[in-house]
């Protein structure tokens, strides 16, 4: 049976809004048919009084309008289709060879009831065998553009609803595969955490007490966000900073992080836990592992209707001859970007031109309650770039 079934809302009534269509419809159509028959006769020099062709005319409106209720049915119970319409053609000839008598029945009950009532004297319809056989062409045609009109209007609903309901399944499978991305983060950045909180153990057990105190903060901070896609900027920041304490109980002072804000972006939408696989690949990669002390800047600021995040260690950057195998932390990075915010976004990762390693990311400029994911204006969108720069990134 086609999706819309004879029992579906509204396939057997129609809306208020649906009523006042009909009726108009119907109004109209009499009202065109009147004024080309009437005007007709004036054109030809004659004359007759216009009240008995309005009436026809209208009648013969109004019996074209209920045939929409039986056929409208007709095409919703049994819609003719490319592998059906052969069986289902002589349902609809043996529909048309019952309403196309019904109307001229209906036509000649009505006008002769309204007649008299308008001081016309006695509807006059002619010989009535012949008539069902003269109306009869003009009824298969109005049957026909009606059936088609039908089809064309269920086909055109059909299409939409498939669309909304893909556009639903691909919404769907993008969340679906975000959330994968954050599982796959997750336990990889506890795997880190845990490693370092372990090679610090034995060497400065009070440092490893603190890293654990920080890291259950940090876990807690990351399952409160688990079924968020975005959060604000602020807090994201309070995020890092509860890594960042994890980063100087294991490092002290040989780590130096800056973070530059730009002053009224703390409600600005990012990724929630976007910074701290970032910043983790700085440490990792950075001039602190490499050399044993080093810096990293986080920095936040407005470019025009875009948010830009950028992320700069002082290590010594990516090598060009040699280029590493993906990992996780910047490649689920860029790929969750790219579900989220489609090409509104941009992603670059390589080194930096004064030295080190420099990822950047590009986003709407967006805060609660504006545009949802994807929305923003055409004009505002930003080409999708690799996430490999300077012969590749170094990825954690």
């Amino acid at each position: 049976m086609n999706a819309h079934d004879a029992t579906s809302p509204g396939s057997t009534l129609l809306s208020p809004r649906g009523w006042l269509v009909w009726g108009a419809a119907i109004v109209t159509w009499g009202l065109l048919l009147f004024s080309y028959r009437h005007l007709t006769v004036l054109a030809e020099g004659d004359w007759e009084p216009f009240q008995p062709t309005l009436i026809d005319e209208m009648i013969g409106g109004l019996a074209f309008g209920l045939l929409y209720f039986p056929l409208r049915a007709l095409v919703r119970r049994f819609p003719l289709q490319r592998l059906n319409w052969r069986r289902r053609a002589p349902l609809y000839v043996a529909a048309v060879l019952l309403v196309a008598p019904a109307a001229t029945s209906f036509m000649w009950a009505s006008r002769s009831l309204l007649y008299p009532l308008a001081g016309l004297g006695r509807y006059d319809y002619g010989i009535m065998p012949l008539r069902y056989f003269m109306e009869f062409p003009m009824q298969l045609i109005g049957f026909s553009v009606m059936v088609f009109v039908l089809h064309a209007v269920d086909h055109y609903r059909d299409a939409q609803e498939r669309r909304v309901r893909a556009a639903d399944i691909e919404r769907a499978l993008a969340q679906a595969q975000v959330r994968s991305l954050r599982l796959q983060l997750q336990p990889h950045f506890l795997f880190n955490a845990l490693n370092t909180i372990s090679s610090t153990l034995y060497r400065d057990p009070a440092a490893a007490d603190e890293m654990i105190e920080q890291l259950s903060q940090l876990l807690r901070t990351s399952l409160r966000t688990t079924q968020t896609d975005e959060v604000p900027l602020g807090t994201e920041l309070e995020a890092l900073e509860q890594y960042l304490a994890l980063m100087r109980a294991r490092f002290g002072e040989r780590l130096c992080v800056n973070v530059a804000v730009e002053q009224g972006l703390e409600q600005t939408l990012v990724p929630s836990m976007v910074l701290q696989p970032l910043v983790e690949n700085a440490v990792r990669h950075g001039g602190v592992t490499v050399n044993g002390r080093g810096t990293v800047d986080v920095r936040a600021r407005r470019d025009r209707e875009h948010l830009v995040l950028e992320v700069q260690d002082d290590g010594p950057g990516s090598s060009e001859r040699v280029t590493p195998q993906p990992g996780i932390g910047l490649s689920a990075t860029a790929e969750r970007l790219a579900l989220l915010y489609g090409e509104q976004q941009r992603f670059e990762a390589g080194n930096a031109p004064a030295g080190g390693f420099l990822v950047k990311i590009v986003l709407p400029l967006r805060t609660p309650g504006s545009d949802v994911l994807g929305s923003a204006n055409p004009e505002s969108r930003v080409p999708l770039r690799s996430s490999e720069a300077g012969g590749g990134s170094p990825e954690i």
